[in-house]
């Protein structure tokens, strides 16, 4: 789609904030637009409200019943994104889920939700793990604590699965998954689970997602703010190939109908949480 319609890219530049380059580069077809800069750009051209929503394309279309606004913003990056650094403080993050794992979520969060009801939500997590292989995959950095594995969710097979999945997901090139143990004490991110979504030209942006949908921060303080705090929670998780064996523990546990076992990492009682030693752009 041709947005400038004769309006000359040096004014909309200046109009919309966007780097001339850029708008260049979304003109021809090079470059996509995320749903804000879009917003902009049809703002400025006063497009009617019923042709911007004859323009929705793409599958998540077909599934906006069952998508709030904030779990749909979420989507919208995940689609743009380069990346994403996260951390978990009590489940699987969606786009690592099994099939099981998720229908499991659903039915406990939405107890009165019909078989239909639970399974389009399930669908939609399934197509956004799209973005994870193909050309140009997302590259994807996540941190769980530990809780997030001693959680049954379903049946203990249903767990089992997931946690071997997670464990699988590590050993792909462009998925970093850690643990957070338990035994290191307290951390930055007690308050609850956060996403740093990365974009190659465009600012990061904070996702804090919830059952309802979530909320988006953009302000250079709020992005160093969590983007430093994701660093401090990788200086203090396990290693990729500790925290595989780890899940892979757990899963074998519940599998066998053992008690779930504690890290095996002793840490000091009053050791503090370490600093990192240098900013990462992506994680891992």
């Amino acid at each position: 789609m041709d947005f400038c319609g004769g309006v000359a890219i040096a004014a909309l530049s200046v109009r919309l904030g966007f780097a001339a380059a850029s708008i260049s580069r979304v003109e021809t077809g090079s470059r996509g637009l995320r749903v804000r800069d879009l917003k902009a750009f049809l703002d400025l051209y006063e497009v009617p409200e019923e042709e911007r929503e004859a323009q929705k394309r793409g599958w998540r279309t077909s599934y906006g019943d069952v998508l709030p606004g904030g779990h749909a913003t979420l989507i919208g990056l995940e689609a743009e994104a380069t990346s994403i650094r996260g951390y978990e403080q009590t489940l699987v993050p969606g786009l690592l889920q099994t099939a099981g794992y998720a229908r499991a979520v659903i039915e406990a969060v939405r107890p009165d939700s019909t078989p239909e009801e639970v399974e389009r939500p399930v669908a939609v997590r399934m197509e956004r793990q799209r973005r994870l292989v193909g050309d140009g995959p997302l590259e994807l950095s996540v941190i769980l604590g530990e809780g997030v594995l001693r959680q049954r969710v379903g049946t203990a097979p249903t767990t089992a699965e997931q946690l071997g999945h997670l464990a699988e997901a590590n050993r792909r090139p462009n998925v970093v998954v850690r643990v957070l143990p338990h035994r290191a004490g307290a951390h930055p991110a007690l308050a609850g689970s956060f996403s740093v979504v990365g974009f190659d030209e465009d600012p990061d942006v904070v996702h804090l997602e919830n059952t309802d949908g979530g909320l988006s921060l953009e302000t250079p303080a709020d992005i160093t703010k969590y983007a430093d705090m994701f660093d401090r929670l990788c200086a203090a998780a396990l290693s990729p190939e500790d925290s595989v064996a780890m899940l892979l523990d757990a899963s074998a546990n519940l599998t066998q109908g053992r008690p779930a076992a504690v890290a095996d990492e002793e840490i000091p009682a009053d050791a503090e949480t370490p600093r990192p030693r240098g900013r990462r752009r992506k994680g891992a």
